[in-house]
């Protein structure tokens, strides 16, 4: 019966007391939002680490939610906001680990790609979008994975809709010319 609720009866319920309801918020939102943190951190433990600092930030910040935005978008900024602050704690400790960084993401040594060896094409692709800079692999995975619009992707990017159109544009051309430069055509047919 819960189940058919919307995201905004079960707010409104948690905040009159009911706290046990919000676990019907974590059990709808757990997995596409642990899948765009694992994208975004590449690394499982911070995914899982994060995922529960953005449901407790999510929980101690209701009373702020006033449903102007759907609560989807409202957690995913949450959720992508904590990610880069995540991965730029994480740049500065390995900045003062490291003498030298380079802040370019190699693309050549990232993966050795035969499609062969994947158990199934999605892996193989959203291999392929993962080498791509953090903000590029974001934007086609809130676009294509999470099916989200330009407009709510803006807010979660707060960012303007003609720059994510942009950035989705040149994401997807990275993607290409990824794929052209490597020889993986084949593979994806």
């Amino acid at each position: 019966m819960m189940k058919q609720l919307t995201d905004w009866e079960i707010i409104e319920s948690v905040k009159k007391g009911n706290q046990s309801d919000y676990s019907i918020i974590i059990d709808r939102y757990k997995n596409k939002a642990y899948s765009l943190l694992n994208r975004m951190l590449k690394n499982p433990q911070d995914a899982e680490e994060v995922l529960q600092d953005c449901f407790v930030k999510a929980y101690n910040s209701l009373s702020s939610f006033k449903g102007e935005a759907k609560f989807s978008t409202w957690f995913y900024r949450i959720v992508y906001n904590t990610a880069l602050t995540k991965l730029a704690s994480k740049k500065r400790k390995t900045e003062n680990q490291m003498s030298s960084v380079d802040e370019h993401i190699n693309l050549e040594s990232a993966y050795d790609f035969k499609a062969s060896e994947k158990k199934d094409f999605a892996e193989f692709v959203s291999g392929l979008v993962n080498q791509l800079p953090e903000k590029n692999a974001m934007v086609l995975n809130l676009f294509y994975l999470n099916e989200m619009s330009c407009e709510e992707i803006s807010e979660i990017m707060n960012t303007s809709v003609s720059n994510v159109k942009v950035m989705l544009h040149r994401s997807r051309n990275a993607l290409k010319d990824y794929i052209l430069k490597n020889n993986l055509v084949e593979e994806l047919l």
